[in-house]
């Protein structure tokens, strides 16, 4: 059906990066397409969210926080932010007149989506995971159809029609993923002022930011004490662990690059020979989009230990392998360096043919929406 069916749109995200920057993705590309829509937020850090999405000259509301209900006053403040959420939806949906919600996971989206649903609007769901998370299992029985970022390891537990849409990434990633390694690196001293050499292998390590020592202390240790200095890394520590990370990495003698985070996430895939991270959904589609051979932490504390679900779906396809935490020792660590070094040619070409990445996310899901209109 045509995109035109659909002209006006409402969003809700939860606090998190994981269910925030796809929605954001999903509503530039209908605004692009001359849309109206508006992002319903909740949850925590909205307010970097909502200027993000501003600059974007995307509508935010904010809707009433809505704390976890552990606890007597925890249950409390859960039950007003639910109401006061609710109430704030209806309004916004019935001021911009909205045909559809999108709902992209968590229990957060469940004042938006039961408010959608008192109005008659269709609600539709997207889960930006290889395994459905436990709201959208439980809001598919009421949903028109629920698309997933990979193919879904538990899809017989959604009660609405369930296909693979492709996870929503920033348009800027799929304008850049054509950029070659040599252009990548310059690009990568000029904006940073790093002496990083492009005939050297590069690797790229992140997902620290909750403090795994794996990241912050395991690979620093290994990288320092490995015999053969013929790479060099660009480590994204997270917020909060720069000067952990920065002391592990003292007397280092290969090109380093040390962030806390960054907005050039494109550049620093097109520069990478490999990728040392967590599992998270847009981190797997990111690496995907690239063609990236990856070297895959879960996250063991993930909700229903999703991230290794997203994890064997990508190695499944020769793009990467699962490392589990609690072994990712020194020894470890000192292995997979040591493949990196000898099995490279080999593991990207694996990771170039798996052909996984679905840069058509945002259509496919505007798509999913007007077949339920």
């Amino acid at each position: 059906m045509s995109e035109q069916k659909l002209h006006s749109l409402a969003i809700t995200c939860g606090g998190t990066g994981g269910h925030f920057y796809p929605g954001l993705s999903i509503a530039r590309h209908f605004s692009n397409n001359c849309g109206k829509v508006v992002l319903l937020l909740s949850g925590i850090n909205i307010e970097t969210q909502s200027a993000e999405a501003e600059c974007h000259g995307i509508a935010t509301v904010k809707l009433h926080r809505m704390p976890s209900p552990r606890g007597i006053s925890g249950f409390f403040f859960f039950i007003i932010g639910f109401i006061a959420g609710f109430f704030q939806s209806r309004r916004e949906l019935k001021k911009v007149k909205a045909q559809a919600l999108l709902g992209m996971g968590s229990f957060t989206s469940f004042p938006a989506a039961l408010a959608a649903l008192s109005l008659r609007i269709p609600l539709i769901l997207h889960d930006g995971n290889a395994r459905i998370g436990k709201a959208n299992r439980i809001l598919s029985r009421w949903s028109r159809y629920l698309g997933t970022a990979f193919p879904a390891v538990n899809s017989a537990t959604v009660k609405c029609p369930c296909e693979c849409t492709g996870m929503p990434l920033r348009p800027e990633l799929a304008e850049q993923s054509a950029i070659d390694k040599s252009t990548a690196v310059a690009e990568i001293n000029r904006l940073c002022g790093s002496a990083l050499n492009p005939d050297l292998t590069t690797l790229l390590i992140f997902g620290g930011s909750q403090g795994a020592a794996v990241f912050n202390q395991t690979f620093p240790d290994a990288l320092k004490n490995y015999p053969e200095t013929f790479f060099q890394v660009i480590h994204l520590t997270g917020n909060g662990k720069f000067d952990e990370v920065k002391k592990a990495y003292e007397g280092a003698n290969f090109p380093l690059l040390l962030l806390p985070s960054s907005d050039k996430m494109a550049l620093f895939y097109q520069a990478a020979d490999a990728v040392i991270c967590r599992s998270g959904g847009s981190t797997v589609a990111e690496l995907a989009l690239f063609g990236k051979y990856a070297f895959l932490i879960p996250y063991p504390y993930a909700a229903e230990m999703h991230q290794n679900d997203n994890a064997a779906f990508y190695s499944s396809a020769g793009a990467g392998e699962v490392i589990d935490n609690s072994s990712c020792n020194p020894a470890k660590a000192i292995e997979i360096i040591g493949r990196i070094k000898h099995e490279l040619p080999v593991l990207s070409a694996r990771a170039a043919k798996a052909g996984l990445g679905i840069p058509e996310a945002s259509a496919n899901a505007i798509a999913m929406i007007n077949k339920c209109l």
